[in-house]
């Protein structure tokens, strides 16, 4: 595995047309969710990419940019584990300058759900997607679907900008007891981290509901709250949308994401299944 900083030096190695490359865009802190993504990127591709880049853009004032998780050094070797070809780990001033052109979220769908909680927060992942996606150049590019509404961004700032690349979206990875993985998931105290339990459970219990007929979003959402009830946690939002992210009155099979967000503590997590 070649370990690359500067762009120029990654574009270089990456100058064969021919070959397939895999890339999988991280912010570091690899867990089991990121490591499934790049294995499917190994077994799919020629060339395998991965970066890791806290990116500050995507952050709000107040938001955990300075405590985010880092772990360099064993996220360097669980990529050479997962036979990564190139880890691509750049600094704030290589992917940054001080005046830049802008990439803007739509409108529409940035501004609901995590967009309505973190106003600007797509504009930063859209704009750090696209600059990895010029740099890398890649074939297929990995994403979980547990960061669903970003997915959908990506794929329409794929369409909208006319890129030629391929976005694979991947299952979400659970602990043994249920609980997507996240990096933020280390922030959490023992009693949070058995509280954050319910948010696996909500989206079972929805998943239970649909599986036996019941269909109406007012009921199901109902049932998900009263399942969340806590103390401990503060729900955001429970939404069940299409997968355009429009809001629905009726469950559509095949065609609908149900989608949680909360904060236990000072942790926000955020889970969904798509149905």
């Amino acid at each position: 595995m070649i370990i690359v900083t500067e762009i120029n030096e990654l574009k270089k190695l990456l100058n064969n047309k021919t070959a397939k490359i895999g890339f999988v865009p991280t912010m570091g802190s690899l867990h089991d969710g990121h490591i499934s993504l790049i294995k499917k990127a190994r077994k799919e591709n020629d060339i395998l990419v991965a970066s890791i880049f806290v990116n500050p853009t995507q952050f709000l004032a107040g938001e955990d940019l300075s405590k985010y998780p880092r772990k360099d050094e064993a996220d360097k070797k669980i990529c050479e584990f997962c036979d990564v070809d190139y880890l691509f780990m750049p600094d704030i001033t290589t992917m940054y300058s001080n005046d830049e052109v802008l990439v803007k979220a739509p409108k529409l769908n940035s501004f609901i759900l995590e967009g309505e909680c973190r106003p600007g927060h797509f504009d930063g992942v859209l704009q750090i997607v696209l600059k990895l996606f010029n740099i890398v150049n890649p074939t297929n590019v990995y994403f979980g679907k547990k960061d669903a509404q970003q997915l959908s961004l990506i794929r329409q700032m794929v369409n909208d900008f006319y890129l030629d690349v391929n976005i694979v979206e991947c299952e979400i990875v659970r602990e043994i007891d249920g609980l997507a993985y996240s990096s933020r998931n280390v922030y959490l105290s023992k009693n949070e981290r058995t509280e954050a339990l319910k948010i696996s459970q909500a989206i079972k219990l929805a998943a239970k509901l649909i599986g036996k007929g019941e269909l109406n979003v007012d009921i199901i959402t109902k049932e998900m709250q009263r399942s969340l009830t806590s103390e401990m946690i503060s729900i955001e939002y429970i939404h069940i949308t299409n997968k355009n992210f429009k809001s629905i009155k009726t469950v559509e099979i095949g065609n609908t994401i149900v989608l949680v967000a909360v904060k236990i503590g000072t942790t926000r997590l955020i889970d969904n299944i798509w149905i």
